[in-house]
């Protein structure tokens, strides 16, 4: 790319602010040029802003340290300076659909971290492996906002990841019901050990309205584009828990599957371990080169072995074995701040950019 997108994040003094920005440092494409957070932010640089708070393995990018927070809510002022935003913003759902209307309004694409907007029926909600299709619905979003290349597209639930695209990859086998429990790391709830210490040596086994994201968003992924908006499969049939563990990164799934039409174990591992989607072929900057992988060994995947495969950007499965009541069951892992959050949203942005939805102002 000739000359870089210029890119502005809302909430990026937030944890998944921060793996933005961490993230885009050094990015081929996109150039963090505006941070925008909360009024109580505004007009400090982003180092003070953020101060003790860094939750990052890497240091604070030198590039953003003296970056003037922007108040967010000036919607015309950081519009103006960027080509396209993420969001990140903690707010009511109802203040995120409206603020994110609102820079879509302005001609600035929003690509969003937020659940806001999962259920609007023209907003894509998208794996770039697993969906790509769903964008054909921006048009029609545009339609209704009346914009001419603002919009808004998000990425779904990170609990999902660790499952979903496992049992996409295994759609010709038509999965029918799916029982899954998602052990999920502190970061999820924005949370390091040192704001959270009554989570060290402890279990909670509830994460609110999680289990009905983790049963219903995988249906939307699999859904069809049908008269400008997407409509869900119907099928599987998918129940979830979700439980809260003492780790910082990385979301488990164990997960029981029934097939349609039953396949054998050596068909399920080649499917994952030969699966390619429209990033892997477009070669984009941040897709991996393996989306997803089988492990042999009985005790993987490990949260601290394989949370970083790919950059973070993989997905790791282990444990497939026949199961007395379901067909098989296997177990899942992603990284739910990479690839469940900041990571993903980047992908989905790089796509867009690769099919003309995003471009310099």
């Amino acid at each position: 790319m000739e000359q870089k997108l210029k890119v502005g994040i809302l909430g990026a003094t937030g944890m998944v602010g921060q793996r933005f920005i961490s993230l885009l440092e050094n990015h081929p494409w996109f150039e963090v040029v505006c941070v925008a957070a909360s009024p109580r932010s505004a007009g400090k640089t982003y180092e003070e802003a953020v101060g003790d708070r860094w939750k990052m393995p890497k240091p604070m990018p030198a590039a953003v340290k003296d970056l003037v927070v922007m108040n967010v809510n000036e919607v015309e002022q950081v519009a103006a300076r960027v080509d396209f935003v993420f969001s990140a913003v903690d707010m009511t759902k109802e203040e995120i659909r409206a603020i994110e209307d609102a820079y879509a309004k302005t001609e600035t694409p929003v690509v969003s971290n937020n659940s806001a907007h999962r259920w609007t029926p023209d907003v894509p909600m998208v794996v770039p492996e697993i969906n790509p299709e769903h964008f054909e619905v921006i048009p029609y979003q545009k339609q209704r906002l009346g914009t001419k290349r603002g919009f808004v597209a998000v990425k779904p639930n990170c609990s999902i990841q660790s499952y979903a695209p496992a049992l996409y990859a295994l759609k010709e086998f038509e999965p029918k019901v799916v029982v899954a429990t998602t052990y999920q790391a502190i970061s999820g709830a924005g949370k390091t050990f040192q704001d959270w210490p009554e989570m060290v040596d402890n279990v909670i086994p509830y994460i609110g309205g999680e289990e009905e994201k983790s049963e219903q968003e995988p249906l939307r992924l699999w859904g069809r584009v049908e008269d400008g908006v997407i409509k869900k499969a119907e099928l599987p049939l998918i129940t979830t828990q979700c439980v809260r563990v003492p780790v910082l990164d990385g979301h488990t799934a164990a997960v029981f599957v029934t097939f349609e039409k039953k396949p054998a174990r050596e068909e399920i591992i080649d499917r994952w371990n030969n699966f390619r989607g429209l990033p892997q072929k477009l070669e984009l900057p941040s897709a991996p080169k393996q989306f997803l992988r089988y492990l042999e060994e009985d005790n993987r995947p490990q949260v601290q072995l394989d949370r970083d495969f790919e950059n973070g950007m993989g997905i790791s499965m282990g444990r497939l074995r026949e199961d007395t009541v379901y067909d098989y069951k296997f177990i899942g892992l992603s990284h739910n701040t990479i690839r469940g959050a900041a990571g993903g949203a980047i992908l989905c942005a790089e796509l867009l950019t690769a099919q003309g939805y995003i471009e310099k102002k």
